[in-house]
């Protein structure tokens, strides 16, 4: 896991083109906030859930995990290490320092 800061978060995803990014917030916090294009949605704390969604995703994809400050999506791409993915990419700061787009779910 690489805890990257805003800007190169973001350099790097739009450079990758292996990239999924990953939402770990609650529903809740989508629907009022958004969330970035093209994420996935996946609430971490689903528990069980959340580990049985991850383990469908492609191992071999760089993961751009993101949630409202930085903590939870921390946990997330540890998680997500302890089950085989090599690179994932902790927003620093998370959605509540984002400066790019911002779409509704869909």
């Amino acid at each position: 896991m690489a805890d990257l800061q805003q800007e190169d978060w973001k350099s790097n995803l739009e450079a990758d083109n292996n990239s999924i990014i990953v939402d770990v917030r609650t529903l809740e916090e989508v629907e009022e906030l958004g969330i970035i294009p093209n994420a996935i949605h996946i609430d971490i704390f689903k528990g069980q859930g959340f580990i049985d969604e991850i383990q469908e995703l492609d191992k071999s994809k760089n993961y751009y995990v993101y949630c409202k400050a930085g903590g939870r999506s921390a946990q997330a791409c540890a998680i997500m290490n302890q089950l085989g993915f090599d690179n994932t990419y902790n927003l620093v700061g998370g959605f509540t320092e984002w400066q790019g787009e911002v779409s509704e779910l869909k």
